[in-house]
């Protein structure tokens, strides 16, 4: 990915270093699979913030703990983070103007170790999330570590897919779409709720590959390879994968994400469209 001449964005809150008391994410469920589960949510992740009073402890390698990781790797992860920031600035900004309405930039918080949102308190087992409470997007750069080699999704482009895809819920607080679903949700069955929580995330990968499309349309930041990354990515973090390599078995009504097949292919309905019209998850009859 062709990043490195990009400019950085002005939105990034820098926490990294510091902590929060308080309760923090535990409860019943492997630590990796609560991390990518809950680091795809979106919408509203404080209800799974505040589920438990115990911290998850970390299964992390010492040569995979942020304390050991160099300042000059960490600095120049940031500066990545900060550029595809401002990329999707630029992206949905666009995209906002063209139907005459002004795109609210979202904020990015890097941290480490825990962190304090709107939502809730959370520490570096959740991975990265989206608080529509404060409208900000919050990382431990830690986290693509466990992308690369827990889920076996390297590349910068698949780490780039993570931010778009956090970012797809922030368009999606903008457009009032996360509300409408959580209003449904609770008016609906445990198996309905899920659904409804698929199809939001389904939609915000779909919004990733409208970023992807026209940041790669207007700044060519595609290289050979990138979209295959993005697309392991999405497959390497569909319920029924993470489910399998969990319990080895797969339930089909406790999908909250989709997929492997659901993930890729409404990704590359983003990245091949570059309509978010065409994003509407909800009016798709299996989507």
């Amino acid at each position: 990915m062709r990043w490195e001449f990009g400019r950085k964005s002005s939105n990034v809150e820098d926490r990294r270093g510091g902590g929060v008391s308080g309760p923090l994410v535990g409860g019943g469920i492997g630590t990796i699979v609560l991390a990518v589960i809950v680091a795809l949510l979106g919408g509203d992740p404080g209800a799974v913030l505040q589920q438990g009073q115990e911290q998850v402890p970390s299964d992390r390698t010492s040569s995979q703990s942020p304390r050991t990781q160099s300042t000059a790797a960490n600095d120049r992860m940031a500066d990545f983070v900060s550029v595809v920031l401002a990329d999707t600035e630029d992206t949905w900004g666009n995209l906002f103007r063209q139907n005459g309405e002004n795109y609210v930039e979202p904020k990015l918080v890097l941290f480490s170790n825990s962190v304090q949102s709107a939502c809730g308190s959370a520490n570096s087992a959740v991975g990265p999330f989206y608080c529509p409470a404060d409208q900000k997007v919050y990382i431990d750069l830690s986290f693509y570590q466990d992308l690369k080699y827990k889920l076996n999704a390297p590349g910068d482009f698949a780490q780039a897919y993570v931010i778009a895809h956090e970012v797809g819920h922030h368009v999606q607080n903008l457009m009032g779409i996360s509300s409408k679903v959580r209003t449904l949700q609770r008016q609906a069955s445990r198996a309905e709720a899920n659904q409804l929580s698929v199809r939001l995330e389904l939609q915000a990968d779909c919004f990733a590959g409208i970023w992807a499309h026209h940041a790669n349309r207007s700044r060519q930041i595609l290289e050979a390879g990138d979209i295959e990354e993005a697309l392991n990515a999405a497959s390497s973090i569909g319920d029924d994968r993470l489910q399998s390599q969990s319990t080895g078995r797969v339930v089909p009504d406790s999908f909250t994400h989709g997929s492997s097949a659901q993930r890729v292919r409404w990704f590359k309905q983003g990245i091949q469209t570059g309509d978010p019209a065409q994003c509407n998850t909800f009016a798709a009859a299996n989507p």
